[in-house]
C-alpha cells in the first residue's frame, strides 16, 4: 500500500503498525514523534496504531544542541 512520509509517497505492508514502520525506516522511537493524518499519536499507542492506504505521517526527529 502507499502512505506519504513527510510528504515523500512510500510503500509499506497492509495492515502495517507505526511501530513496524518506525522501525523499518530507521527512526529512533525515543528521538521523534509522529503525527498521522494530522493527529499526533503517543509512543505508547504507535504498537496498536494500524497504517491505512494514503494516510499522511509527519516524522519530527529531535536533535541535540549546545
Amino acid at each position: 500500500m502507499i502512505i506519504y512520509v513527510n510528504g515523500e509517497e512510500t510503500s509499506c505492508d497492509q495492515g502495517i503498525t507505526l511501530e513496524a514502520l518506525v522501525e523499518e525506516l530507521g527512526y529512533e522511537k525515543v528521538k521523534i514523534a509522529v503525527e498521522v493524518n494530522g493527529d499526533i499519536v503517543p509512543k505508547a499507542e504507535y504498537e496498536g496504531c494500524v497504517l491505512g492506504e494514503a494516510d499522511k505521517l509527519e516524522v519530527v526527529t529531535f536533535v541535540g544542541g549546545g
